[in-house]
């Protein structure tokens, strides 16, 4: 019995300085943090930072975060911020956010940014290169603001990266932003019609991307992963009745010259220009080029009131069939 209460007691002695470890580990890689901004010139600061936790979590919350580049003459004020991991493993990290604005300040505009119920969590593998296994966002009710009112949000938004099992250089992409709308300063700015929907009805991607090398802690240390292989199963927005769907297949090599297919589908690609035109996106010299050319794109398909082109993507060339029409994009990851 003796022996069982000195192993016990051995065992918690243990967690106790495991769990005081871990926790100073994450408040110096904090404050480490802050302190480097201001050896690069920065203002970084912030009212209080406490730590929490035991004995089942390690947890550090922060206040009245800022962090100001006065070179740019740009700066985020950040109300609280708190970051948790499990005790056992400290690579499973969920950061929270308080509800209150997110300021951020440019030398053009201040952006309020606000969302209920922030979580974002990070999923690492065990190991010295901490491979990125999951990292997701999700949140209720958000958005975009300037002082004059709302430029975009949505009542919730859900990003996600899942690394494949099979194979580690495969990442799995998700995001959906339900009841995505524009605010009242972006419609007016855009010249959006008063009978246009408030709401998209719907705006969502799906892709799985394949990089040269897993994403882990040497990305911050070298050049990031690049991309290999682009399969974009969806990427869709659909508005009133605007609806805009593409998909994609493609092989990228080491310059980043990608090679494949781009298909792309819009309907009433004939409002989409009379709002292109409104917002000033378009300057109207330029609007019968523009007409002509999608007129032509929509004969093809058979539809005049939509587009269903396939781009082809072949020696460093974006082609629609046989007719060349631009560069290629250079798919790099700076």
């Amino acid at each position: 019995m003796r022996k069982l209460v000195w192993l016990i007691l051995g065992v918690v002695i243990l967690w106790v300085l495991w769990w005081g470890t871990a926790t100073f580990a994450l408040r110096t890689g904090i404050e480490t943090w802050f302190e480097d901004r201001r050896e690069d010139g920065f203002q970084a600061e912030y009212a209080s930072h406490a730590t929490k936790g035991f004995p089942l979590r390690i947890h550090s919350a922060l206040r009245d975060i800022a962090v100001a580049q006065p070179e740019r003459a740009l700066a985020i004020q950040w109300p609280a911020l708190s970051i948790s991991a499990p005790a056992y493993w400290p690579g499973d990290i969920t950061v929270t956010s308080s509800d209150a604005p997110i300021v951020l300040a440019t030398p053009n505009a201040k952006i309020l940014v606000q969302a209920r119920g922030a979580t974002a969590d990070l999923r690492l593998h065990p190991g010295t290169a901490l491979e990125l296994e999951r990292m997701s966002l999700r949140s209720g009710v958000w958005s975009v603001a300037r002082p004059e009112g709302t430029i975009y949000g949505a009542q919730s938004l859900s990003l996600s990266t899942t690394q494949s099992f099979a194979d580690p250089s495969t990442y799995a992409f998700f995001a959906i932003a339900p009841a995505f709308a524009l605010g009242d300063a972006a419609r007016a700015s855009l010249r959006i019609p008063a009978e246009w929907p408030v709401a998209f009805d719907r705006l969502e991607l799906d892709a799985t991307v394949r990089f040269d090398r897993p994403w882990g802690i040497d990305a911050l240390e070298r050049t990031a992963p690049q991309p290999r292989k682009i399969d974009l199963k969806l990427a869709e927005a659909a508005w009133g009745n605007l609806r805009l769907f593409a998909a994609a297949d493609l092989d990228v090599d080491v310059d980043g010259v990608p090679t494949g297919t781009v298909n792309l589908q819009a309907e009433n690609w004939q409002d989409m220009l009379d709002l292109a035109m409104d917002a000033g996106l378009l300057p109207p010299q330029l609007r019968s080029q523009a007409q002509d050319g999608l007129n032509m794109l929509a004969g093809m398909s058979g539809d005049p009131t939509a587009l269903d082109v396939q781009l082809n993507f072949r020696g460093g060339f974006m082609m629609v069939g046989f007719i060349p029409v631009g560069p290629a994009p250079r798919l790099i990851i700076r």
